[in-house]
């Protein structure tokens, strides 16, 4: 199973390893302060794709198209994550406040599709 859980919630029971999906490092939060296995920035999407976005929830549909191109180039970065979900439930943290429509949601998806596929 993968999850989602905005990153200044504290951990909840039976997440697994527990991945930092976004390039930036958070505001106010220090790293030690977080129950973190790992920081994955490279599989966020890139600067240009984030800052064309902006979370407009009306360019939602080709922001997935977007990042899911972005991501089906870099499968060295989102490699382990489907590694630990293969045997495990894994959370993925994310910082966006818009809880609908951000890239860990689309994240998600794909490495959902990405574990049908076998």
């Amino acid at each position: 199973m993968i999850r989602v859980r905005r990153v200044y919630n504290p951990p909840g029971q039976g997440e697994g390893e527990r991945f930092l999906v976004d390039r930036l490092w958070l505001r106010g939060l220090k790293k030690e302060s977080l129950r973190l296995d790992a920081w994955l920035r490279d599989v966020a999407p890139s600067d240009a794709l984030r800052r064309w976005f902006g979370h407009n929830p009306k360019k939602w549909e080709e922001f997935r198209c977007r990042y899911f191109a972005e991501l089906d180039g870099k499968g060295e970065a989102w490699e382990p994550i489907l590694k630990v979900a293969r045997r495990g439930n894994v959370t993925l943290l994310f910082s966006a406040r818009d809880t609908r429509h951000n890239n860990v949601l689309a994240l998600r998806d794909f490495l959902m599709a990405k574990l049908e596929e076998g």
